[in-house]
């Protein structure tokens, strides 16, 4: 039998994995010289991730945002709660026996770029249980969906309700299986452009060709964002990038601001070159401060 959502969305933005906790060491410099020690300035820890920063950064914008994921019973799973109840998120996790994801970002303390190693730690065969996912899909407006491998098994369901989806492929070079799958079924697909590098136009042009998404946007940080939609050229448009308010000090989570920028944008009836724009100034502000302590609201970034 087929399953039917309900008529009326409880939730805008429902959020799907990504959750975690990152710890962030500023280097002089990237790449680091090979060495036995360094000093560095205070190393801080900021609960987010890919998930939680979407979760968090279109809550800020006035968006009502469900979070689930997978976490640790740990200090560090009590990390992520926190930052997110603080952040007036409703967020309900699974406890995962690996515990709650972390990575340790490296940040160039002159350009706020940064390198970062991801510990997902997750076993292969974790799922999350239809009967707790299935109720807040029949809820949600859209569905951001982080590329977790648990979440690909939730794509039939949405798919079936007809519910729109957007991903992040993060650094994608089009070539990866793990992706794929995310790429060609959802509706909105956000990709860094630094992954397949010269290749991102055609990358672009495949996942429109060989999927469903009505858009694809690829980010290029002070490079701006390219956009391509089924509507338009064969030649992804360039988007400017927006000037920062302030100093860069931090690029960690500009990519998830980005995004968080552009579906505030979409789900408010705007066309996709203005949601864009709206994703590079969001994404530009989350630039110029640590982590994501402080978040763009619907204000500032509709006067920008």
């Amino acid at each position: 039998m087929s399953e039917q959502r309900s008529e009326h969305a409880v939730y805008d933005v429902l959020v799907i994995g990504g959750s975690g906790v990152d710890t962030v060491v500023r280097v002089d410099s990237l790449p680091v010289p090979v060495a036995d020690s360094f000093g560095v300035p205070p190393i801080r820890e900021w609960p987010g991730h890919t998930g939680g920063n979407v979760a968090l950064g279109c809550r800020a914008l006035g968006l009502d945002v469900k979070f689930l994921d997978f976490i640790g019973d740990d200090w560090i799973g009590g990390q992520v709660r926190e930052r997110l109840a603080k952040g007036g998120v409703d967020f309900e996790p699974l406890i995962s026996p690996a515990g709650t994801r972390r990575a340790v970002n490296l940040v160039d303390t002159a350009t706020g770029h940064r390198m970062s190693f991801y510990d997902a730690r997750e076993p292969g065969d974790l799922r999350m249980p239809r009967e707790f996912y299935l109720p807040h899909l029949r809820r949600a407006g859209h569905v951001h969906l982080s590329i977790m491998d648990f979440a690909r098994h939730l794509l039939d369901d949405i798919e079936e309700l007809r519910v729109p989806v957007s991903t992040d492929l993060h650094d994608w070079d089009g070539l990866a299986d793990h992706h794929r799958e995310f790429a060609l079924r959802a509706d909105l697909v956000f990709l860094s452009a630094a992954g397949a590098g010269e290749r991102i136009a055609a990358v672009m042009r495949d996942i429109l060709r060989e999927g469903r998404a009505e858009a694809v946007v690829a980010t290029a940080g002070a490079g701006g964002s390219y956009l391509l939609t089924r509507d338009g050229s064969r030649t992804p448009r360039p988007v400017p990038a927006a000037v920062p308010p302030g100093p860069v000090v931090d690029s960690n989570g500009a990519g998830d601001a980005y995004v968080s920028g552009f579906l505030y944008g979409r789900l408010t009836g705007r066309g996709l070159e203005e949601c864009a724009r709206l994703g590079s100034l969001a994404g530009a502000h989350a630039c110029t401060t640590e982590g994501n302590t402080d978040l763009i609201g619907p204000s500032d970034l509709l006067s920008s």
